[in-house]
């Protein structure tokens, strides 16, 4: 009797953690420097703050369709190369941008570099799937991406926000990327499934021990394919939501703020900076803790704490509380972004799940600066804050029965890679 290793998962290593977690932040870099590159584009373009809104806007978008378009790649035997032509892409399309000046070149080149990033954005998030424990490798990542970024976000402005600066900065780091994405992880063929297409005990032609005490393990039944299907689906619809609610809130931050509470810019920047180390807090912890909470309860906790905390953000009136309350939400938030992360990991670990997980977020995020202004607009910061909280917890529901079929799925894997396999007459024992 052998005691074999079936699972398809692997260990995290320092040259895969360096490209997966760098690759996704290729992919969302633009994200995060969205406000310099509108500015950057009012110069290159000599255009109005909205001209330029929604040119950033449009390749925020580019980024986001792609990522959710080439996803299913990305969960079989061309992630790499997804990652490398996105990589390239963003690099030859952001590097146009910021050396060509020409109004209608840096356009095209924007666009072009969108769309790269969302092959950058598909394949680390199918890349994190690969990986075991998700819940630590999830807040490995928010660590490493949060720490990067804030770095990023601190020396761009020192250089100037000019387009070869910004521009140039979204470029370089893609290529740099594209230069380690051969350590990303590949996608794997797992013996479990090879062995579901031979009966009990039958051995492959010319296998090696390993194979042929895996054909011995039961063919994975239809239903928790389905069961899978359903929950990541859901997952998928929830999270896109839930970005919506989340993002909202971020975007109208300052307003609300300014005419709630009195905020006043350098306030701002204290809420923003402070919001980004309770967020680095956060990663920290569930990096530590890892699964041993498990994942259902927290998450709806997460999502009900964060809720409480949108509604009480909308009643206070004085400066300082509207800080504390946004540093305290957006700590919740970024555990809650990163168990969302791990559920869609634990679902398949060929990624089929994460892959597009992080461009649905993207699709729900880029919207909310047109959304959160309308429902202030109709509700009132109050209602406003107060709506976003309901929705956080009718979120909460779906968001729990999912993260628990992901840790069921998750064990189920386990159990099949540690149960004990009987090598058929006639094969090569070992230990």
């Amino acid at each position: 009797m052998t005691h074999l290793e079936l699972t398809p998962r692997v260990l995290l290593r320092l040259p895969s953690a360096v490209a997966t977690f760098g690759i996704g932040i290729a992919g969302y870099l633009g994200v995060n420097l969205s406000p310099y590159m509108i500015t950057a584009l009012q110069t290159a373009l000599g255009s109005d703050v909205l001209t330029a809104s929604w040119i950033v806007t449009a390749t925020l978008l580019a980024t986001a369709i792609t990522g959710l378009a080439i996803a299913r790649l990305c969960a079989g035997p061309q992630r790499v190369l997804v990652a490398r032509l996105g990589l390239a892409l963003a690099a030859i399309g952001f590097g146009v941008a910021a050396l060509v000046p020409a109004p209608a070149v840096v356009v095209a080149g924007l666009l072009l570099g969108g769309i790269g990033a969302g092959g950058a954005v598909a394949a680390s998030g199918a890349a994190l799937a690969a990986f075991i424990n998700p819940d630590r490798v999830a807040g490995i990542n928010g660590l490493a991406n949060r720490g990067v970024i804030t770095v990023i976000l601190a020396v761009v402005p020192l250089a100037g926000l000019a387009p070869l600066n910004v521009f140039g900065v979204l470029g370089g780091f893609a290529l740099v990327m594209l230069a380690v994405s051969g350590w990303l992880p590949k996608a794997p063929a797992t013996p479990a499934t090879d062995a579901a297409a031979l009966a009990p005990g039958q051995a492959p032609s010319g296998s090696s021990t390993a194979s042929t005490a895996a054909a011995a393990v039961p063919q994975s039944p239809t239903p928790s394919r389905r069961l899978e299907t359903i929950a990541g689906v859901t997952l998928l619809v929830v999270f896109a939501l839930w970005a919506v609610s989340e993002d909202s809130l971020w975007a109208m931050a300052g307003v609300m703020g300014a005419e709630q509470a009195g905020l006043t810019p350098e306030g701002l920047g204290v809420a923003l900076s402070g919001a980004t180390a309770g967020g680095l807090v956060g990663c920290i912890l569930l990096m530590i803790v890892g699964d041993r909470l498990g994942r259902a309860v927290p998450l709806a906790v997460l999502l009900v704490a964060g809720g409480i905390l949108k509604i009480i953000e909308g009643q206070v009136t004085d400066p300082t509380s509207f800080v504390v309350v946004f540093i305290a939400w957006n700590t919740i938030y970024a555990i809650a972004f990163m168990y969302f992360v791990a559920a869609s990991s634990a679902l398949d670990a060929d990624g089929r799940w994460s892959g597009p997980l992080l461009a649905v977020y993207l699709v729900g995020s880029s919207l909310t600066p047109v959304i959160g202004a309308a429902l202030v607009e109709v509700f009132g910061f109050q209602g406003f804050a107060v709506v976003l909280g309901i929705s956080s917890f009718v979120l909460a529901v779906p968001t729990f029965l999912v993260a628990r079929v992901s840790t069921r799925l998750q064990q189920r894997e386990t159990q099949l890679a540690s149960r004990p396999a009987v090598a058929p007459a006639g094969a090569e024992a070992t230990a």
